[in-house]
């Protein structure tokens, strides 16, 4: 008689923790910087508490699943959520504090400097925060993306239409959904990556939104101080 041939289960592979967590450091430092450009309005609340809170989640996330991104459970996911939506609800009160404060004019906005500042600062924030977005919510997160890819995903990546562009096992990381925040926020549209499902086509539009209008305000109000 022969025996069953074994079936070996797919490999775990767990994202690096360093690339998002180095992002949530970076958007803590941007809140902090922007704070500082706009002194009275700069961010939610007293400038430690979002420090602290995203502190507190990510030494929370560290800790409950040491090493890489590969295990799944209903707090850590939703650790994450929270960690994620707390950025996301920065970076809109901070587009919409900046936005408020070039259509009123005065103060701060009448430096070209720290106007410059100001749209750079948010810019980058609202980069981050999306990417980090995209990277959580995207297939169920990267723990569900370590135990594989579903036949169905959110985004769809080069390497998942055309495999042969992929190495074998190929799933995205941290640094293609910060390349697609990135390339959302500067050409107001998909260029690699497609949106699939419904949230994160409404996601892309809310930030390409913010980037245009951004973009327009910041530069319509500079030339205005520079003339």
């Amino acid at each position: 008689m022969r025996r069953p041939r074994e079936t070996r289960e797919p490999e775990v592979v767990g994202e690096p923790r360093w690339p998002p967590v180095l992002a949530v450091l970076t958007f803590v430092a941007l809140s902090v910087a922007l704070r500082l450009v706009l002194p009275s309005e700069g961010s939610l609340g007293p400038t430690w508490v979002i420090p602290s809170v995203e502190g507190v989640l990510v030494v929370a996330l560290l800790a409950g699943d040491p090493g890489r991104f590969d295990r799944r459970a209903t707090w850590l996911r939703r650790t994450l959520i929270a960690m994620v939506g707390l950025l996301v609800a920065a970076s809109l009160w901070a587009t919409v504090v900046l936005t408020a404060r070039l259509i009123e004019g005065g103060g701060d906005t009448n430096s070209a400097g720290a106007l410059l500042a100001a749209g750079s600062v948010v810019l980058a924030g609202n980069n981050l925060a999306f990417a980090l977005l995209y990277w959580a919510f995207d297939c169920g997160g990267p723990a569900v993306r370590a135990h594989g890819m579903p036949a169905h995903p959110d985004f769809a990546f080069p390497q998942q239409l055309n495999p042969d562009l992929a190495t074998p096992g190929w799933r995205p990381a941290f640094v293609d959904y910060l390349y697609l925040g990135f390339t959302n926020s500067a050409a107001f549209s998909p260029t690699d990556a497609m949106p699939l499902a419904p949230w994160a086509k409404i996601s892309m539009a809310v930030q390409a939104t913010i980037s245009l209008a951004l973009l327009g305000l910041v530069i319509a109000r500079a030339v205005n101080v520079f003339t």
